[in-house]
């Protein structure tokens, strides 16, 4: 509904009020509680903590430890990331000085949420439900269970070794649902077969949210001079988890998976960083959002242009809430086999916007079907008959709209 003439952003999500749909992913953004108040100041609905253990004085980070992916690729242009791979572990800060800084922000920000992210090992539920007790004595409204770090932890038994086995994860889920009164979401890997069933099993033992997802397993680049991976850590180099702009779609398919084969909220982590971003997970199934690597890039300001570009969008589609528009893209969702085979477009090319670059035709020739040719003054000709619609042209073009899909029969 509206408020003042506004749209609400509000979010019921297991219980728990969020003003907006939008919170800090448990990551470097929210490394302390001053970073997480700041972030409430400038409009977060609520954060999740950096991922708390029991023995943070075991925790060592190496440095560097971050490597990314940007465009162009020339150093001769300003560079836009699109990527992080990073290698940080989970906080180093002990757990007593994390009780106390949660229980100042629930305090200082009351209508903000903080959620308590943790992590132990799955071989016994004392850590996990210490854990997730003195977190809810501290006033975290929330709990998320870290079984998914695909980097550093499994090699302890944690993280991805938990999320990666649905029998271990839907044994966490019971032991810390058990121990506390607040909700409690699981956090899954993307590097699984089927996250929907562990998912599913997380449910089963207890869980009363998910949320998805946590970093891709991954090797970002090799240093082509040094013949080392990246980041590299005097000489040497680990595998890590991949974040930012290139694992959204990785994200987007795994929690339209989950919101299929769950019936609890999604909160949507995975390359989120506009506004278009957000309506597509909520439009998948999430109805609460999580954002780390567009923070790292820009800072905390970006939350300005994520709500207001939302509410536009809302007001735009007669959205009157999130729960709105949440899952409404879902159905659209079918098995391959059942897409339709009678509906035919081949390629259409608007010559007074096109530049001429060629990309069209040589992308046809070595890696399509031969329907584009050139005439004497190199602009593109399609033969529709031969087109099969792929689209890859379309794709290619650097303009906009030059080049479009339409039905076969329309010339």
């Amino acid at each position: 509904m509206k408020i003042g003439g506004e749209l609400d952003l509000s979010v019921e999500f297991c219980g728990v009020h969020f003003k907006n749909p939008f919170i800090l992913s448990s990551a470097p953004p929210t490394t302390t509680g001053e970073m997480m108040g700041r972030a409430f100041d400038a409009g977060w609905a609520g954060a999740v903590t950096k991922t708390l253990v029991t023995d943070a004085s075991s925790i060592v980070n190496v440095t560097p430890r971050l490597g990314s992916l940007s465009f162009p690729g020339s150093t001769d242009e300003p560079k836009k990331i699109y990527a992080f791979e990073n290698i940080e572990l989970v906080t180093d800060r002990e757990l007593s000085l994390w009780l106390k800084e949660i229980e100042e922000l629930r305090k200082k920000y009351p209508e903000h949420v903080v959620i308590a992210s943790i992590m132990d090992d799955a071989s016994k539920p004392d850590g996990w439900q210490y854990m997730g007790k003195k977190c809810e004595e501290a006033g975290a409204q929330m709990i998320e269970l870290n079984m998914s770090c695909p980097h550093g932890m499994p090699e302890r038994g944690m993280g991805s070794a938990i999320g990666q086995n649905a029998e271990l994860a839907a044994r966490v889920s019971r032991w810390t649902a058990e121990a506390v009164n607040i909700p409690v979401m699981a956090k899954m890997t993307p590097n699984v077969t089927d996250v929907g069933l562990v998912a599913k099993s997380c449910v089963e033992g207890g869980a009363d949210a998910i949320s998805a997802i946590n970093t891709v397993g991954a090797i970002i680049a090799v240093d082509l001079e040094t013949l080392v991976p990246k980041p590299t850590v005097a000489g040497y180099s680990a595998h890590g988890g991949l974040s930012g702009a290139a694992v959204k779609p990785i994200a987007l398919k795994a929690v339209a998976t989950i919101a299929q084969a769950v019936k609890v909220p999604i909160s949507g982590i995975g390359g989120i960083g506009t506004w278009e971003d957000a309506a597509e997970f909520i439009l998948l199934g999430a109805s609460t959002l999580q954002v780390c690597s567009a923070v790292m890039a820009q800072g905390y300001g970006i939350i300005d242009d994520i709500t207001d570009g939302l509410r536009n969008f809302m007001e735009d589609k007669g959205f009157d809430t999130i729960q709105d528009f949440v899952g409404l893209s879902l159905e659209k969702l079918v098995p391959l086999t059942d897409l339709s085979k009678e509906v035919r477009v081949a390629s259409s090319i608007n010559e007074e916007t096109c530049v001429k670059c060629d990309l069209c035709y040589v992308s046809c020739r070595d890696a399509g079907y031969q329907a584009i040719s050139l005439k004497d003054d190199r602009t593109p000709a399609v033969d529709r008959e031969k087109c099969t619609g792929c689209s890859l042209c379309m794709h290619v073009c650097p303009v906009w709209d030059c080049i479009t899909m339409t039905p076969l029969e329309q010339a």
